[in-house]
């Protein structure tokens, strides 16, 4: 009879003591991290409806559809309807604008750029995002405001006058100034980002496409946007958000009038530079008080931007929340 066969030896043991206290560690320290995540932004929300309390008591919803702006003492009113209409009109008409330019941009820079070429212009637009925001004001006040004034204004009011949207007379600040300069700063983040999901498409599948006869437009349509469409409406609300919270250089640049009409041309307001440019000066009370109920509006409209990109981003890719 055959010796029993030897006992396996014992596995040498590789986890020890410090291996499980770091895993719980770890745990607990992204537990806090996410924690204090929540804990920032309840708080944030709290002050802001806190201190526009006070506005919310006196002027009821009526302050979002209504539009003066009056801070002399004795004949105060406030409403909010020109900031809320300036804000969306800048943002969104700069994303039309910064959204199809950062694809092209990113298809660019990973399908038909050269290589050498790849580097050096990537790090060139990425370089935008770090420009301050009162720099840009400041190259908007100088450079860019003349240029809108005495070229592209006339150009867009001689061919396109008879739309209200380039009718009246041409400014060195106003709406359209502020959604070139909300452009430039929203391209850098947004190409970027589809830069990076474009890169990691696998090559697999393109070159598939290719083989299979497809030409080069139809492989960038059909596998390289269509697997990565749901975060490239991400990164497109990511610079939608960008533009709706910009405050100091939209200030500089867009006029600070208090309406807004159909034409782009005149000087208007949103609701962050609003804040930006009259808070300090403001009249304790009132005043004060409905400059916060602009700052809750813009957080309802930042919220809203998100679980609307939520929901589109699950829409396109519907093993997303399978995922997570």
């Amino acid at each position: 009879m055959e010796a029993a066969a030897a006992s396996p030896s014992v596995l040498r043991r590789t986890r020890h003591l410090a291996d499980r206290i770091g895993d719980n560690a770890l745990r607990i320290l992204t537990g806090v991290a996410a924690l204090l995540a929540l804990l920032i932004i309840a708080a944030i929300i709290w002050k802001v409806v806190e201190g526009s309390w006070p506005a919310i008591r006196h002027f009821g919803f009526a302050f979002i559809w209504h539009g003066t702006w009056n801070p002399v003492f004795g004949h105060e009113s406030y409403g909010a309807k020109n900031f809320i209409i300036g804000t969306i009109v800048t943002s969104f008409a700069a994303m039309l604008i910064a959204a199809p330019l950062s694809i092209a941009i990113g298809l660019f820079l990973t399908e038909l750029a050269p290589p050498d070429i790849r580097t050096p212009i990537a790090s060139l637009i990425e370089m935008l995002a770090a420009v301050p925001s009162v720099v840009v004001g400041l190259w908007g006040i100088l450079v860019l405001g003349p240029f809108m004034r005495s070229d592209i204004e006339p150009f867009l009011h001689s061919y396109f006058g008879w739309i209200p949207l380039f009718s009246g007379d041409q400014q060195q600040s106003g709406v359209l100034v502020a959604i070139v300069v909300l452009t430039m700063m929203t391209i850098p983040i947004t190409s970027s980002v589809c830069r990076e999901l474009f890169q990691g498409v696998p090559a697999e599948l393109k070159e598939g496409a290719l083989a299979l006869g497809a030409t080069r437009w139809e492989m960038v349509r059909d596998v390289v946007v269509y697997n990565v469409r749901g975060g490239v409406v991400a990164g497109v609300i990511l610079g939608l958000g960008r533009s709706l919270g910009e405050a100091i250089a939209v200030t500089q640049v867009i006029g600070g009038g208090t309406r807004i009409g159909w034409s782009l041309f005149p000087p208007a307001d949103t609701l962050a530079s609003k804040l930006a440019a009259s808070y300090q000066g403001a009249n304790p009370g009132l005043e004060i008080s409905s400059l916060l109920y602009l700052a809750a509006i813009l957080l309802v409209i930042g919220l809203i931007a998100n679980l609307a990109a939520q929901i589109v981003v699950r829409r396109f890719d519907p093993l997303r929340g399978a995922r997570a």
